[in-house]
């Protein structure tokens, strides 16, 4: 690979949401900053919405290792399960073994005489669920009932919902209204601007073990932020392919050229750069139809 070459001491755009290079970006702090304080004041539920490949996973990832010895998570990177799954995964990652009670009312009635037992102990038992657009509407109901578990005074259970936008359409449907209540706090996850672009390489690189300067030229950095639409992980996907690139041709610098090459290799910046280029063509068309509606109005 091309980490040699380039006096890396890893891969820096790697698709795996490894914590350590979290880049503290304002929205992705603001993000981090709210669920640790949400969490830490004893919040009911927390939802961190963002499109696909914002880095949800990553943040998610990062809350898991900020947290501390007071608390016991319970961590579902997969939730398209059913209600009775979802309560015996909840169970698994609480250290139960859900096989040892005869119906779902005897698992729950477990569960609840665990919670409470952490409870006692000064522990706070955190459900945080990954992809929560993947639940199902029943699953999403027995999340809610689940966070019924509770003493005259307390919570037994926080959760923290990571999902995409098609969880807010849903629970804006009237049957999710009892669910939605008990959202506390909710964060939307930015897309990167320019700036936050020429921040986000830097750091990744630094933490990979680059220390030569900018790698990538003023020109590559603006068509990537043009293909990538600031989004994470198309970011990634393009910035190792330049590297790819620039290790094959022998050159330790990345150019708009390398960066052309990336994208046209790339369907999903190819496919971005033909919305934006369909979007043009309907203005220009509806401006076309409206000069000839005008024409025909002053010919009349």
């Amino acid at each position: 690979m091309y980490t040699e070459f380039f006096n890396l001491k890893t891969l820096p755009f790697s698709l795996t949401p490894n914590p350590n290079f979290f880049c503290h970006l304002r929205g992705h702090q603001e993000a981090l900053n709210t669920l640790q304080i949400c969490i830490g004041s004893g919040e009911g539920f927390i939802k961190i919405i963002g499109e696909v490949g914002t880095g949800k996973t990553l943040l998610c990832r990062k809350l898991l290792g900020s947290l501390d010895e007071t608390y016991v998570t319970a961590y579902i990177p997969n939730p398209d399960l059913t209600p009775v799954e979802l309560r015996k995964a909840f169970a698994r990652e609480l250290g139960l073994d859900p096989t040892t009670s005869q119906d779902q009312h005897e698992l729950l009635t477990a569960l609840y005489q665990h919670l409470m037992s952490l409870f006692t102990q000064g522990k706070k038992v955190v459900l945080i669920i990954d992809e929560a657009q993947a639940l199902c509407d029943e699953s999403l109901e027995t999340i809610r009932l689940l966070t019924n578990l509770e003493t005259e005074s307390h919570k037994l259970l926080q959760v923290v919902l990571f999902g995409q936008s098609e969880l807010d359409e849903r629970l804006n449907k009237p049957k999710f209204r009892q669910f939605k209540q008990r959202i506390s706090f909710s964060y939307q996850l930015p897309l990167l601007n320019r700036e936050d672009l020429d921040i986000y390489l830097y750091h990744r690189l630094a933490v990979a073990g680059y220390a030569h300067g900018s790698l990538f030229t003023k020109k590559a950095r603006h068509l990537l932020f043009r293909a990538s639409r600031g989004i994470p992980r198309i970011v990634n996907i393009l910035s190792h392919k330049c590297l790819l690139v620039a290790y094959g041709r022998g050159v330790r610098i990345i150019d708009h050229k390398a960066m052309r090459l990336a994208i046209k290799d790339t369907e999903i910046a190819n496919a971005t750069r033909l919305s934006v280029v369909g979007k043009r063509l309907i203005v220009i068309a509806l401006l076309m139809a409206g000069l000839l509606v005008l024409k025909g109005s002053f010919s009349s």
